[in-house]
């Protein structure tokens, strides 16, 4: 034991001496090891991590000159290479084994006492006390008067009361059993010194509460939890085997400071309770800290001087205010003082608790020979993992059979949505709801108005298109007629209606299709008024608002309907707590899986693996058990859910709502069903549309080629005209001034009779033109005779329903493009595809382009059917 008083206002706390140890051999014979049942070559490979072995075993043996921090360092890389060689070098006395290594140590408080062992588990036990030994000399080490030190202080305890819980918990029982072993590292010892590692670290709290003037409450509850665990380390020292092994002076140290933070806790809360002027409790706690300090002074041979003063310092304050409060009680509060002994225990909270040595002290990372693992461990492993995954499996499945069970007789039961209903938390069926929430985000029945007006704005520029294009043709057709009438037989062009043929009777056709595609927007505006009241229901924002409520019955007799639902949820939530308690039994099997490690087990078992496994395997018993357990109650409880649900339907009437929900459920998938036709119907409208005011606009471009070509063709044929008049007038002259008597006169050419386009002005420097390269008296070409090249076999227009076709606007006339007419019927039936589409399918459509600028203005003097704004 060793003690530190860094200052008189800084308590005395304990530390504890490392074991010691003898020198040994450990080179040798691991190596002669891995030579005789591997190689000599594995041997060579692994010469690096064998001396590392010696290294650090020679490190341990020599005397403690290091600082703590550099001997715990060497302590845990020593214990991480323990656990390696552990899993892969059996030491034993066995011939087989490594049988020429005997670890010896020495006990730490009788160091006479000492334990040999041919056993790496004594080696281990005495590694992790050295480990919680130096653990503590760092603690004691540390300057507790300055906040950082104080903390280093109170993290190195936590850490030694780690190892030495660590040592119970994974070594203490197997170095003793059927050894030679010492008591340090016993279960008891190793069990007494985490609790009194524990309250040295509370005890740093203490200090650090009070030197920051925390209050006297908080101040309390962590002084009764430092004399806590000095008392729980009290009563380890106070019976066997522990009473006859340590020292009386641990013993009175550990009783006195039990006594002085029970009597000091006493104090504080006395503070707390004087300010709150509860004099009489403040009295009897007052009297029941001294009597403690009485009792624990009685015994303080060989105790510091220091704990004696602080005793002595803490029991004249307790006098002093048991001196004022009996005083104030006396005279002012009257108050009836209790017994000591029917007061009730004194709050206490613990901010400590050891650290996790698992983590540090994890071995999984090292490499250190890990090429050695003999095959028969690997096949012993391999067998006792497959009945491991057999347990696992069987068991999962008994989880997953009872889980399913379980939600298809809720789900017989209506359960738990028949109590979410009557508390008015209703939910469609998952299926449902995402229909519903599909048809709230397209905008639902609210925004079929949009989309209607989107279809009327798309019409009106599919007309205005029509209207422009036949304005193109017959503005042409008019001018050809009036210099036909003018010239007479010299006008010797076909006429534009022989040209034109094809292309007005394509735009007849658009025209028959709009008028039947207008028909087909009015059953659609007629279906949107129809229904709207079957489909508002899409509207309810939440949708859930719409279905009925299962409301409690208007007349009750015994008024037990509260009684009945609440033990229906009871039962509901017993059932969930199983449950989630079969997924944590499977978890739980996982986990001990995975840290079921039994290799290095097998390494040094002489005996039968088959007993081994029986032994092993035993441990996922009580989780089997706990399993079978929680399925016979999951079907008792489901019986009585049944007979309660039977109860609760009939009080509240289940079926009637039930068939109304059902109801509800029927109108929502009908209004869904009612929505997503009319939807698709106007998509397929928005698609005709658009495909249509693509052929539209094809057909226009070649009106417009014709236009001008046969502008063209206007101006060279009037050059023509007025050459062949003015060479006759020239001859006439000549012979002749006045014509012959009963003939009608010549009229000269006038451009005034022209009708209104461009001005004819001769142009000598023009070149010729392709289509009127011939003199007066040539016949007509044969261009005139059938209609240009270019409109003698037009492109037929794409059908309403498909995409344009690719390509040229201008097809070859040998091999015109067979498409299906837009004569068509637009509409085969009402319950038929709308707009003749081939191709049920949404398609995302551009934004309608409600403007299209034309090279005329819009025709006014036509009929009501094209109607342009």
């Amino acid at each position: 034991m060793a003690a530190s008083n860094p200052s008189a206002a800084i308590s005395v706390m304990l530390a504890i001496h490392e074991k010691k140890t003898v020198s040994i051999e450990i080179y040798r014979p691991l190596r002669n090891y891995i030579s005789s049942h591997y190689s000599e070559r594995e041997a060579q490979n692994l010469e690096d991590d064998l001396q590392t072995v010696k290294q650090l075993r020679s490190d341990i043996e020599r005397s403690s000159t290091d600082t703590p921090e550099v001997r715990r360092d060497l302590l845990q890389n020593y214990f991480k290479t323990l656990v390696v060689m552990e899993s892969r070098f059996p030491i034993s006395p066995d011939k087989d084994h490594v049988n020429s290594i005997t670890f010896t140590w020495y006990d730490a408080f009788k160091q006479k006492l000492k334990a040999a062992q041919q056993n790496i588990h004594l080696e281990k036990a005495a590694i992790l006390f050295n480990l919680g030994a130096v653990y503590s000399q760092i603690a004691l080490a540390a300057d507790r008067s300055s906040p950082n030190g104080l903390k280093v202080a109170c993290n190195s305890f936590m850490a030694s009361a780690g190892s030495f819980a660590y040592l119970r918990d994974n070594a203490s029982m197997k170095a003793s059993i059927g050894h030679s072993s010492t008591l340090d590292i016993s279960a008891e010892c190793a069990g007494m010194l985490e609790r009194l590692m524990l309250a040295q670290a509370q005890e740093c709290f203490f200090e650090k509460v009070t030197s920051e003037g925390r209050t006297p409450g908080l101040c309390a509850k962590v002084s009764r939890q430092v004399g806590l665990y000095y008392e729980e380390a009290f009563a380890a020292l106070n019976v066997p085997p522990l009473n006859q092994h340590f020292d009386r002076t641990w013993i009175y140290h550990v009783q006195l400071k039990a006594a002085q933070f029970y009597a000091e806790a006493c104090y504080r809360y006395g503070l707390e309770l004087h300010e709150k002027e509860e004099i009489a409790e403040e009295i009897a706690r007052l009297k029941s800290g001294i009597t403690a300090l009485a009792d624990a002074k009685k015994s303080t041979k060989g105790v510091t001087a220091q704990v004696v003063d602080a005793v002595n310092r803490l029991e004249a304050n307790l006098n002093r205010n048991l001196e004022r409060a009996v005083k104030e009680n006396d005279r002012v509060y009257l108050m009836r003082v209790p017994a000591p002994d029917s007061l009730p225990p004194l709050p206490a909270h613990s901010l400590v608790k050891p650290m996790l040595m698992s983590e540090v002290l994890d071995a999984t990372k090292e490499k250190m020979f890990a090429t050695l693992v003999p095959d028969s461990s690997f096949k012993a492993l391999s067998r006792y993992t497959e009945m491991v995954d057999e347990i696992i499996r069987t068991q999962a499945e008994k989880l997953q059979q009872g889980s399913e069970i379980t939600r298809v007789r809720l789900k017989e039961m209506d359960l738990p949505d028949s109590i979410l209903a009557l508390e008015g938390n209703f939910c469609l069926p998952l299926d449902l709801k995402e229909d519903v929430e599909a048809v709230q985000i397209s905008g639902g029945p609210a925004g079929f108005e949009a989309e209607l007006q989107q279809l009327r704005d798309l019409r009106r520029v599919n007309q205005e298109l029509l209207v422009q294009t036949e304005e193109l043709l017959q503005k042409e057709a008019r001018e050809d007629a009036q210099f036909r009438s003018q010239f007479g037989t010299r006008w010797t062009r076909p006429q534009s209606s022989t040209l034109t043929k094809n292309l007005q009777e394509r735009l007849n056709r658009f025209a028959a299709n709009l008028k039947q595609a207008a028909d087909s927007d009015a059953r659609i505006e007629r279906a949107v008024r129809d229904h709207s009241a079957l489909m508002e229901i899409l509207d309810r924002r939440p949708i859930e608002s719409a279905l009925p409520t299962l409301a409690r019955p208007i007349m009750s007799l015994d008024a037990n309907e509260d009684a009945i639902v609440g033990a229906l949820k009871q039962s509901l939530r017993h059932l969930e707590t199983l449950g989630a308690q079969r997924a944590g039994l499977e978890d739980m099997l996982k986990e001990m899986k995975r840290k079921d490690d039994i290799l290095p087990k097998l390494m040094t078992f002489t005996g039968s693996y088959e007993d081994l496994f029986r032994k092993e395997i035993a441990k996922y018993d009580h989780v089997c058990e706990e399993i079978s357990q929680n399925i016979d109650a999951q079907e008792h409880l489901l019986m009585k859910i049944q007979a309660q649900n039977d109860e609760f339907a009939a009080v509240f009437s289940l079926e009637d709502y039930k068939a109304s929900r059902e109801k509800s459920y029927k109108q929502i998938a009908a209004a869904i069903a009612k929505f997503q036709e009319i939807k698709d119907n106007i998509n397929e409208g928005l698609k005709f549309y658009v495909t249509l005011q693509d052929a539209i606009t094809n057909v226009k471009q070649q009106c417009s080629d014709f236009v001008m070509t046969r502008n063209i063709q206007c101006r060279e044929m009037m050059e023509d005209v007025q050459r062949q008049v003015a060479g006759l007038s020239f001859q006439d002259s000549k012979s002749n001034t006045y014509p012959p008597v009963g003939t009608q006169p010549q009229p000269p050419p006038r451009t005034s009779s022209m009708p209104p386009g461009p001005q004819i002005q001769p142009n000598h420097s023009r070149p010729q033109a392709p289509y009127y390269h011939h003199s007066m008296e040539q016949p007509a070409p044969a261009g005139y005779a059938h209609p240009p090249p270019p409109y003698a076999s037009p492109q037929q227009p794409p059908p309403p329903y498909h995409l344009p076709a690719t390509g040229g606007p201008y097809p070859p006339p040998a091999q015109p493009q067979q498409q299906p007419e837009y004569g068509q019927p637009a509409y085969p039936g009402w319950r038929g595809p709308y707009y003749n589409a081939h191709a049920q399918q949404s398609v995302s459509h551009p934004t309608p382009p409600y403007s299209i600028p034309g090279p005329y203005p819009p025709h006014h003097q036509g009929g009501g059917y094209y109607k342009h704004q």
